[in-house]
C-alpha cells in the first residue's frame, strides 16, 4: 500500500520540486508559499441559492480564493474583478481554476453583482470554520488577500494583500508557471460528487 501511495505521488512531488527547488532561471515568486501546506477542512457550506455542501468538495481544481462578507466592499469587488481577468488570462488552462468568494457571514449579495458571479462558486461558510484553515499575513486581514489551492486540496500559497490590476500580473505569473509545473498529473474538472456553483 504504502508504495503504490508513493508511486502515485511521484509526479506531483517532482512538479513541485521543479517549481519550487529547481527554478533554472532563479526566478521568485510573487505569492507567499505556505509550509506546511493546510489541507481544505471538513467545513458545511451553503451556496447562494441554499444548497448545502462541504468545502472539501472543492478538491481536483486549482482554487483562486477570496474571503469577505455578503455585502462586498470596494477590496472585495476589486479582488472578485482580478479572479475573473487572472483566470480568463490563463486562456486554455483557465479550466483548471475555479475561483471562489467565500462569505462569512450571512449578509445578502447585492443583486448587481450576481451576474459577474455565474462562473464563480460562491459559498457562505462560518468565520470559524475559515480562519482554521486560511490565514492573512502578519497585521492584514482575512478579506485583504488573494489565496490559492492546489488540486489535492491544500491551501498552498496566498498572494499580498491589497492586490490591484498592475501587481495582478505578477500573480498571473506564479498561476502559469503552476499550471506548466502540474499539467503532467492535473485535469481539468473534478468528481461529478462535487458540490460548487452559486
Amino acid at each position: 500500500m504504502l508504495v503504490l501511495m508513493l508511486v502515485c505521488a511521484a509526479p506531483i512531488v517532482a512538479s513541485y520540486f521543479t517549481y519550487y527547488v529547481v527554478r533554472p532561471e532563479g526566478r521568485r515568486n510573487f505569492g507567499q508559499l505556505i509550509d506546511p501546506q493546510r489541507a481544505l477542512p471538513d467545513q458545511a457550506s451553503v451556496s447562494l441559492s441554499g444548497q448545502a455542501g462541504n468545502l472539501k468538495a472543492l478538491k481536483g481544481q486549482w482554487l483562486l480564493v477570496s474571503v469577505a462578507g455578503g455585502a462586498c466592499d470596494e477590496t472585495c469587488s476589486r479582488h472578485l474583478y482580478l479572479q475573473r481577468q487572472l483566470r480568463e488570462s490563463l486562456g486554455k488552462e483557465k479550466d483548471r481554476v475555479d475561483w471562489v468568494w467565500l462569505i462569512p457571514d450571512d449578509a445578502p449579495v447585492a443583486s448587481k453583482l450576481l451576474p459577474g458571479l455565474k462562473e464563480a462558486t460562491v459559498l457562505r461558510v462560518p468565520m470559524a470554520g475559515l480562519s482554521g484553515w486560511l490565514a492573512p499575513d502578519s497585521g492584514h486581514q482575512l478579506n485583504e488577500h488573494l489565496y490559492l489551492v492546489d488540486p489535492m486540496g491544500n491551501w498552498m500559497m496566498r498572494f499580498p494583500p491589497n492586490l490591484d490590476v498592475s501587481s495582478a500580473a505578477k500573480a498571473k505569473r506564479d498561476l502559469e508557471r503552476l499550471m506548466r509545473a502540474s499539467a503532467s498529473w492535473d485535469r481539468a474538472g473534478r468528481e461529478p460528487a462535487a458540490a460548487g456553483g452559486n
